[in-house]
């Protein structure tokens, strides 16, 4: 009988990132975030407007109308970022989120990065960068540990 490769839990969870990021209504960057603890899956969440707004596919995109480059003034956004609604969605459920591990597809900015920090979440794994400095300097900063994660290698790497 062959044996199957199983895939690790950090692939398992970070390709489901990628599923998750396919909700996504952002015309800029598909983002997604599973929200893990004790290898069960919490809460999920993508990138979009809010409940009810329109999405920026039917309005445009403000940062691109703005020509807000990548990794600036965040606030300029219609969307809530895949980080945020992960938090928000295991809230409206009444599940804690402390201690839990965050795969994301993308390293969070540094608004999701103060969430994640008060959130008590510890430690963060990601498939791709985000040109943030400041966020990078807070999660530092607060000790948390942040992975970058090579799927097709299978090479987890501190950031």
């Amino acid at each position: 009988m062959k044996k199957e490769k199983r895939p690790n839990w950090h692939k398992y969870f970070l390709e489901m990132s990628f599923l998750v990021s396919q909700r996504s209504t952002c015309l800029r960057r598909k983002v997604g975030a599973v929200l893990v603890k004790n290898n069960q899956i919490i809460s999920t969440g993508y990138n979009g407007a809010p409940k009810g707004v329109p999405h920026c596919a039917e309005v445009g995109c403000l940062r691109e109308r703005l020509q807000v480059p990548s990794g600036e003034r965040h606030e300029l956004c219609r969307g809530v970022h895949a980080e945020q609604n992960a938090i928000i969605q295991a809230a409206v459920n009444g599940t804690s989120i402390k201690d839990s591990v965050l795969f994301c597809t993308h390293h969070p900015c540094s608004i999701c990065a103060k969430i994640i920090i008060n959130s008590e979440i510890r430690q963060i794994i990601i498939a791709n960068d985000y040109p943030d400095k400041l966020a990078k300097e807070m999660l530092k900063d607060a000790d948390l540990e942040i992975f970058l994660y090579n799927i097709d290698k299978d090479e987890l790497k501190r950031v």
